[in-house]
């Protein structure tokens, strides 16, 4: 009978794991029908028109963010980057505020106000932005808006605006009901669901000529070691050696053993690099408001299309930044310090508490140094390659770096879970033969 109850509770937890997978796959399913939804009062023709017309630069980009979406102006046109954009500026303000940096200190209680006045920035920039696209659909040459006016100007608002607020509730349903981070998983899957389409575009254009057949299989070799690069660097650590002292308790010896502080190259994975993209994007909203018969627009489009020097400059700028800031948020070398000097554990040669603080410091910033070049690297190489020919931003080095990084995350997740789940049954059935 115990034997029963314990293969019951081993099924349970294995039926756990596959219902997260389920719920995360049934959820994304869900994101990728709004894609396919369109907005109210928009002509699919002129859209059409107006889109071909626009796909390079930040256009393309956020349309890669938004998985196609604005390429058919649905109702997650604006995605999920509203919230990606307050959660930038929320973070960036706990460095330089104090009223943040007392709700980071307020552990549970704090984190809580911040994802609230998270929330209410992403609506906020939602409805901002919403704006900006419902100004820019009804002022485009092309005849996009069948009926303008304050009635698709409200209805355009209010769609986006919901749409986003749902990602966000979605996003967060992932995180504590699935597998994997919520928000990345579905930037990951507006990416993967076009790739075929991506794939099939640069097909058609080696089939008219537009390509030829030794650039299109440059492109394939170039994206493969490109995959393979991102793996190498992602799964890349750097051991720090950590001694624990014997005690003795009695008649036992306790401890005495090794072992490592794993430092990442890469710490901040692939959030510098969507944090980079979302403060491009928000020039491309706002210069809507201008988009009426002035080149205004037209001049900012140009400027921060692919390959131009200021697009390239302020992308790697960006991506570094957020490498650095990131990773200070993320890993505290003195916390680290201080919880093994509690511990009794120290590096060999480096004294416990401040030495050694500085000296974890010191490695997290050579490590952050060599990982912000990878993103860069990676981000903006294969973009020269993409200005010059007409390949799909899904094929470009941020895609990428998306979808190996989150792949590669969600993957360690569940084995993970899997791992946690035998050494349960493996510790219970000890117990039970003891």
């Amino acid at each position: 009978m115990a034997n029963t109850n314990q293969d019951t509770g081993f099924f349970s937890k294995s039926n756990d794991l596959r219902n997260r997978i389920l719920f995360t796959i049934l959820v994304l399913c869900v994101y990728r029908l709004g894609t396919y939804i369109p907005l109210s009062g928009i002509n699919p023709e002129s859209l059409k028109v107006l889109m071909d017309s626009n796909q390079k630069g930040l256009l393309g980009m956020f349309n890669v963010f938004s998985g196609g979406a604005v390429n058919r102006m649905a109702i997650f046109a604006l995605g999920i980057m509203p919230y990606i954009s307050s959660s930038i500026i929320v973070q960036l303000m706990t460095g330089v505020s104090e009223y943040f940096k007392n709700l980071k200190n307020q552990g549970e209680i704090g984190r809580r106000k911040i994802t609230q006045i998270t929330r209410y920035g992403t609506v906020l920039l939602a409805a901002v932005q919403g704006y900006g696209v419902s100004v820019g659909l009804e002022n485009s040459s092309a005849g996009v808006v069948i009926e303008p006016g304050l009635f698709f100007k409200l209805s355009t608002v209010i769609t986006l605006v919901a749409g986003t607020i749902f990602l966000m509730w979605l996003g967060e349903q992932i995180t504590q009901r699935g597998i994997g981070n919520g928000i990345s998983l579905i930037i990951f899957s507006g990416i993967v669901a076009e790739i075929p389409r991506a794939l099939a575009t640069t097909f058609e254009l080696g089939r008219t000529g537009a390509l030829s057949a030794a650039t299109i299989l440059i492109i394939f070799i170039l994206l493969l070691c490109t995959v393979a690069f991102i793996v190498f660097i992602e799964r890349a650590v750097r051991k720090i050696l950590i001694n624990y002292p014997k005690r003795q308790m009695g008649t036992k010896v306790y401890g005495g053993e090794s072992s490592h502080l794993p430092l990442r190259i890469n710490t901040a994975g692939v959030i510098p690099a969507i944090f980079a993209s979302a403060l491009l994007l928000l020039p491309m909203t706002f210069s809507n408001f201008t988009l009426s018969e002035s080149e205004f627009f037209m001049d900012i489009s140009s400027v921060f299309s692919q390959g131009k020097p200021l697009y390239m400059l302020l992308y790697a700028s960006g991506i570094i930044f957020f490498s650095f800031f990131y990773t200070s948020i993320v890993f505290n070398p003195r916390e680290t310090a201080e919880n093994l000097r509690k511990h009794g554990g120290y590096v060999p040669g480096i004294r416990p508490g401040e030495r050694t603080a500085e000296y974890i410091e010191a490695i997290l910033t050579r490590l952050t140094t060599l990982g912000a070049m990878y993103l860069t690297l990676v981000c903006l190489m294969p973009e020269f390659l993409i200005s010059k020919y007409p390949i799909p931003f899904y094929l470009g080095g941020t895609s990428v770096l998306i979808v190996v990084v989150v792949a590669m995350d969600t993957v360690s997740q569940i084995q993970t879970r899997m791992m946690s789940q035998q050494y349960e049954a493996l510790i219970k059935k000890t117990k039970f033969g003891s």
